[in-house]
């Protein structure tokens, strides 16, 4: 609330970030966050330009709702990214939106907010919220980066879409199998899926928008998502619909660029942490919550500065 009152007493002109004409420039390492939390963006933001070889490089695009775009953009106004660009949306402002997505799930009446929140499935928009892009680096807010990231752009994507970190391995901590979110005693399912393909985690995920564009993968989600609104195909949330979606069009990257389960008692090891370029609390113990695991704190809390006078007023302590 302090800094949305803040941000309504600015000047019009003093709501502006300075280097917009970077926005869509090709030659630079453009981000994407879906939040409608301040401090976790603040942290992403943070952590990935202190890693940065080349921080002058970097854009990040930032993606919040109507209430909080205030909020974010006073911010990110007061704590600049150094020589990094940063753009602040909401989701509200994406008018193409509520026709292609909302219509469908007015259709079907749902109330579920893992289907219902637009900053979670924005996601599967990505080509409509860049046209102007062909590559970007999606990350969850609920990540710290540790390392620079530029080597991403170099991958060869092989064709395919997606580029994420498999989750298939028996006895790791992200294990998952696809089965466990989806219906394959439905004979569609089971004809069109092969229930022992590599599962992926979203969290990290570098996206050829080319190639999606291409392959009209916007379309494809539609359709999954339509049909898994009338038939319980699978689980509920942005994931299963996202291993249909990228099926056969996601490719595997190196472990090390993104270590899962820092937001559960996972048992995830120091080193394997710490020789990670990305890590991700997924789970509900987030590190900005009370109930966030101790020992993994202090990788996300570093990032923060708590004598920062809000934080203080706001008695916000780490």
């Amino acid at each position: 609330m302090r800094l949305t009152t803040e941000y309504f007493a600015l000047q019009p002109e003093e709501q502006n970030f300075p280097n917009q004409e970077k926005l869509y420039d090709g030659n630079l390492y453009h981000y994407a966050v879906f939040s409608d939390n301040v401090l976790a963006c603040a942290v992403v933001v943070k952590s990935t330009i202190s890693n940065a070889m080349d921080p002058e490089k970097i854009v990040f695009h930032v993606v919040t709702d109507s209430l909080n775009h205030p909020a974010m953009s006073m911010w990110f106004l007061l704590n600049p990214p150094g020589e990094a660009t940063i753009q602040i949306q909401s989701v509200e402002k994406f008018e193409w939106l509520a026709a292609k997505y909302n219509s469908t799930l007015k259709k079907q009446n749902s109330h579920d907010s893992r289907y219902t929140s637009a900053l979670n499935h924005l996601r599967f928009y990505l080509p409509d919220v860049f046209p102007q892009l062909d590559k970007i680096v999606l990350l969850d807010h609920d990540v710290v980066v540790q390392r620079d990231l530029s080597r991403l752009w170099s991958i060869d994507m092989k064709g395919k879409v997606n580029g994420a970190v498999e989750t298939c391995q028996e006895g790791e901590p992200s294990f998952h199998r696809m089965d466990m979110f989806i219906n394959f005693s439905d004979p569609m399912v089971a004809e069109r899926f092969d229930a022992k393909t590599c599962t992926w985690a979203f969290g990290m995920n570098l996206f050829d928008l080319h190639e999606w564009r291409r392959q009209n993968l916007t379309a494809v989600y539609h359709k999954y998502l339509q049909m898994g609104l009338e038939n319980p195909l699978w689980k509920a949330g942005s994931l299963p619909l996202g291993w249909v979606t990228f099926y056969k069009r996601t490719v595997a990257l190196d472990r090390r660029w993104h270590v899962l389960g820092l937001g559960y008692e996972s048992g995830v090891g120091r080193s394997e942490i710490e020789r990670a370029a990305v890590i991700q609390y997924d789970g509900v113990m987030k590190p900005w919550l009370e109930i966030g695991i101790s020992k993994y704190k202090g990788y996300w809390s570093k990032h923060l500065n708590y004598d920062h006078p809000l934080l203080q007023q706001c008695n916000i302590h780490e």
